[in-house]
C-alpha cells in the first residue's frame, strides 16, 4: 500500500507541474492588454507602460512563470489586478459557496443514483428497469440551464418553497442550506442519471461472474449475494464516475451560480475573465485543477482499499 501511495504522490506532482505550465502560458498567450483594459481606450501610452510596470506585466513570460510558481507553493495567489486585493481573500469569500454547493449535491446525486440503480440491476429486463433507464435517459439529456430556469419558476416563483437565488451566508446554516438545497438538485439530477447507469452496468457485469454463482450455491440470497458480494466488487467504476462528478461539480458549475446568482468561484472566473483579471483566472483555474488532482488521487488510494488486487501488483 505505501508503495502505491508513493506512486501516486509522484503522479500527483507531474500532473501539477505540468497543469501550471498549459495554465499560465495559455492565459498569457490570450490577446488584450489588461492594464490597457483597465485604463479606458482614453489612457496614455505612459501611463499605460507606468501600469504595466506596477502590475509585473513588463517582466519576462519566464519570470512571471516562477513568481507565480513561487507564490502558489506559499499560498500566495498574487493580487487582483481589478481590485487590487490579494487573491487567496476573494478564493476564501467564495469557496465556502461552490465547496459546500458541489458536496451537497454529490450527496444528493449519489443518495439517488445508488438506490435506482441497484433497483433496475436486481430486475434487470422487468418494468421497473425499463421506468429507471427511461428516467436517467432523460435526466442526462435535459439541459442544466433549462432545468434550473424550470424549478426556479415552478418552486421558487409559483410555490414558493425555494429562494429564486442568492446566497444569505453561513451566520444561520439552516437558511444557508435552503438556498442552496434548489441549485444542488439542479446540479444533481444529470449526475445522479450517469451515475445510475454505471451503476446498474457494473452490477450486471458482476452478477455474472463465476463468484457470484458460488455464493448462490452456498446458500446466499439473491438479495444477500448482490449487496455482501456484487456491489463491493462493482464500485471501482463507480467510484471513478463519483471523483470525476465531483470535479465537475466544483470547476463547472458556472452555468448553475449564474443562474441562482450565487456568489462561488465559477461566477467569479467569469467576471475575471470579462475583466482579464488573468492573475485571478490563473491562480483559480490552478487551485481547481489542484483539487480535481487531490480528488482523483483519494479515488486511486479507495481503488487500493476495495481492491487488493491493486496493491499487491503495486
Amino acid at each position: 500500500m505505501l508503495i502505491f501511495t508513493l506512486k501516486r504522490l509522484i503522479s500527483l506532482g507531474l500532473s501539477l507541474v505540468a497543469a501550471s505550465v498549459v495554465i499560465f502560458f495559455t492565459i498569457e498567450i490570450i490577446p488584450g492588454d489588461a492594464a490597457r483594459l483597465m485604463l479606458g481606450i482614453n489612457a496614455t501610452q505612459d501611463a499605460v507602460d507606468a501600469l504595466r510596470v506596477q502590475l509585473g506585466l513588463d517582466q519576462a513570460m519566464i519570470a512571471r512563470y516562477w513568481s507565480w510558481v513561487s507564490g502558489l507553493v506559499q499560498g500566495d495567489f498574487g493580487v487582483s489586478y481589478t481590485y487590487r486585493v490579494p487573491v487567496a481573500e476573494m478564493v476564501q469569500g467564495r469557496v465556502w459557496v461552490s465547496l459546500p454547493l458541489a458536496m451537497y449535491a454529490l450527496i444528493l446525486s449519489t443518495l439517488i443514483a445508488f438506490p435506482i440503480g441497484i433497483i433496475a440491476a436486481a430486475n434487470r429486463g422487468s418494468w421497473a428497469d425499463w421506468m429507471v433507464m427511461g428516467g436517467t435517459q432523460l435526466g442526462v439529456a435535459i439541459p442544466n440551464f433549462w432545468f434550473a430556469m424550470i424549478m426556479v419558476n415552478l418552486l421558487a416563483i409559483k410555490y414558493r418553497w425555494f429562494t429564486a437565488g442568492g446566497f444569505p451566508g453561513w451566520d444561520d446554516p439552516l437558511i444557508a442550506m435552503k438556498s442552496l438545497t434548489l441549485p444542488a438538485f439542479v446540479l444533481a439530477l444529470p449526475q445522479a442519471s450517469i451515475l445510475a447507469r454505471v451503476m446498474r452496468s457494473a452490477l450486471l457485469d458482476t452478477l455474472s461472474e463465476d463468484f457470484m454463482r458460488t455464493a448462490r450455491a452456498k446458500g446466499r440470497t439473491r438479495r444477500g449475494a448482490l449487496v455482501h458480494h456484487a456491489l463491493r466488487n462493482a464500485m471501482i467504476p463507480v467510484l471513478t464516475i463519483i471523483g470525476l462528478q465531483f470535479s465537475f461539480l466544483l470547476a463547472g458549475a458556472i452555468i448553475i451560480e449564474k443562474v441562482f446568482f450565487l456568489p462561488g468561484l465559477g461566477s467569479m472566473i467569469f467576471t475575471a475573465i470579462t475583466q482579464r483579471d488573468l492573475i485571478v483566472v490563473e491562480s483559480v483555474v490552478m487551485l481547481l485543477v489542484f483539487a480535481v488532482i487531490l480528488v482523483t488521487f483519494m479515488v486511486d488510494i479507495t481503488y487500493a482499499l476495495v481492491d487488493p488486487r491493486l496493491r499487491r501488483r503495486a
